[in-house]
């Protein structure tokens, strides 16, 4: 699961591995756009819980974008849930991202849909979200009242910050929330601290994610939410 949104700094804070893109395309007219990005990395971090089981990944979108702030796109991992009989996830979002007049204040809203090959729909489920961003920090909410496709109510509450430190290395961090229906699970708190930094035409990052006891239980393992570092290289198209 990954959030795709053009003022993407908060929302995907909770994944650990961050993608990049690049323009590919643009109009004569600079109006429309498109993006590409591939990623390989040691690990698929989601709000702080592994969805890979620990091993690495590959993940890769593409967006569409107009000037206007409109944008559409799909990303898609691989993912491993111990003996769930589904191995790949798709990501499908549409969204407005802009800022307020001149005030240098990002919004972002949009809508995505989770699918997972092979489940029938049975793990299948839609959020909401939106996030404001300015200088260094962002704030974003995500809402789904079907969460995970249990018919319950899930909320998740992210605060981002990015800083650029000398050597144009990048310092982010996160911590988020993840309020959850008591008859879906405990509700958790997971953490984030990484840096990237781009070289020979390539994105690397290095992160650190945790969360607290609630979020082993709601895993079901701490291997799986403890104190994982995860590295990634993406490319640009």
């Amino acid at each position: 699961m990954k959030f795709k949104t053009l003022s993407a700094m908060c929302l995907a804070a909770t994944t650990v591995l961050a993608t990049s893109s690049a323009m590919a395309w643009e109009s004569e007219d600079g109006a429309h756009s498109v993006t590409a990005n591939v990623l390989i990395g040691s690990d698929y971090i989601f709000r702080g819980i592994s969805q890979t089981d620990n091993n690495p990944t590959i993940q890769g979108g593409i967006d569409y974008g107009h000037a206007s702030g409109l944008y559409v796109g799909t990303w898609a991992s691989n993912v491993d849930f111990d003996d769930a009989d589904f191995s790949s996830e798709f990501n499908l979002y549409g969204g407005f991202a802009n800022e307020i007049g001149e005030t240098g204040i990002g919004y972002d809203i949009g809508a995505i849909r989770y699918y997972y090959p092979g489940t029938g729909g049975g793990a299948d489920f839609n959020e909401i979200y939106g996030s404001l961003s300015y200088s260094y920090f962002s704030f974003g909410i995500a809402h789904s009242s079907n969460f995970l496709n249990l018919d319950e109510d899930g909320t998740y509450y992210n605060l981002g910050f990015e800083y650029g430190l000398p050597y144009d290395i990048t310092l982010m961090a996160g911590i988020g929330y993840q309020d959850l229906d008591s008859d879906i699970g405990e509700s958790y708190t997971d953490y984030l601290i990484g840096v990237s930094k781009t070289m020979f035409d390539l994105d690397f990052a290095l992160t650190w994610t945790d969360t607290d006891s609630d979020g082993e239980d709601f895993a079901g393992d701490k291997d799986l939410v403890d104190n994982i570092f995860s590295f990634s290289v993406s490319k640009t198209f």
